[in-house]
């Protein structure tokens, strides 16, 4: 893989979750966190994005929008939980993007907002179409999520780098 093609980075914020007495970090989804994810699972699907790496925050919530996601995927992605996803903000995620090996070429990062929500905002110096305005008008609601393409390494990953070229929210 040439670091001259374009790379995709899918920023997927868990499903709706549940308010039970437990920590943050162990919080399960909602019911209506279960039907979106699997929802979301579909509408990325549809993306037609062949991933190459999933990172999922280590949490409870974000772990089960993912079993539920990918089960609608044509090919399951090799997939690293990532406990450092879990609080981080958009320019910790950034410094774990960096990380990546250069023969990924779609990347799922499945996490937590603000720092979802941030990075998709620091990333994307332009967009396509009415994507900006979309995620603009309707926010970064539990299940949505950003397509995000940059050409160059992951190294490069950085500020501004990046096209927001589809964004896809359950309220939509």
């Amino acid at each position: 893989m040439s670091v001259a093609e374009p790379r995709r980075i899918v920023l997927f914020r868990h499903a709706k979750a549940d308010w039970p007495p437990v920590s943050d970090h162990e919080r399960p989804l909602a019911e209506r966190g279960r039907t979106d994810a699997a929802v979301a699972g579909r509408k990325l699907a549809d993306t037609g994005i062949a991933f190459d790496l999933a990172l999922c925050s280590t949490s409870v919530r974000t772990r089960e929008t993912w079993k539920l996601a990918v089960h609608e995927f044509p090919q399951r992605p090799k997939t690293v939980y990532e406990e450092r996803i879990y609080e981080a903000s958009p320019g910790e995620l950034i410094a774990l993007l960096n990380e990546t090996p250069d023969d990924a070429q779609n990347v799922l990062l499945i996490g937590h907002n603000p720092g979802i929500q941030g990075l998709a905002d620091i990333l994307a110096g332009e967009s396509e179409g009415d994507t900006r305005a979309r995620m603009s008008r309707l926010g970064y609601p539990a299940a949505a999520f950003a397509v995000v393409s940059f050409t160059g390494s992951w190294k490069s990953l950085e500020p501004g780098v990046g096209t927001l070229a589809d964004y896809w929210a359950p309220t939509e």
